[in-house]
């Protein structure tokens, strides 16, 4: 029931905030690889690009002098705009899965919300760079959009939830 992460000789429970977080971003970036896998273009190369920086914040998180910069909130922030101008105004919540891609990107969000709690509780303890904190917030907004985004350019009309 004991690792170490980025070289430290230290050994501590694999229930270890820190451990929970660069855990929870490593599920995050996995699945990310299925949603790269399954998109073409533009979108394939973004894909990458946030897994690269999903990379950053875990070697961050372990205690690396690698840093996540504000411009890549930034950048998630731009794409996520630019998307979302394209897309009927959200009024409700919406049923996942309209498409495959769709319901990939869907899922990823709520990993990407996990990881988010994650490291805010691990912030609690220990203490991280905000850039951290809103990287990790506005990712999973870009991944909510590009599953709309996705079940949009497939004609398949959003449904939200039948509250029974």
């Amino acid at each position: 029931g004991k690792t170490s992460h980025l070289g430290s000789a230290r050994k501590v429970s694999k229930t270890d905030p820190v451990i929970e977080a660069l855990g929870t971003l490593a599920e995050l970036g996995a699945w990310m690889g299925v949603c790269k896998a399954g998109t073409k273009g533009k979108w394939h190369a973004r894909i990458e690009e946030l897994q690269h920086d999903l990379f950053t914040i875990q070697a961050e998180v372990a205690g690396s002098t690698k840093r996540i910069g504000v411009d890549r909130t930034e950048f998630l922030e731009k794409e996520t705009n630019d998307l979302e101008k394209k897309l009927p105004p959200l009024r409700t919540f919406l049923l996942s899965g309209a498409t495959l891609p769709s319901a990939q990107f869907d899922y990823a969000r709520t990993l990407a919300r996990r990881a988010e709690r994650t490291l805010v509780r691990l912030h609690e303890s220990s203490p991280l760079r905000l850039e951290v904190l809103s990287y990790a917030n506005r990712l999973s907004s870009l991944l909510y959009a590009l599953a709309r985004h996705e079940a949009k350019k497939s004609g398949i009309k959003e449904k939200p939830p039948k509250y029974r």
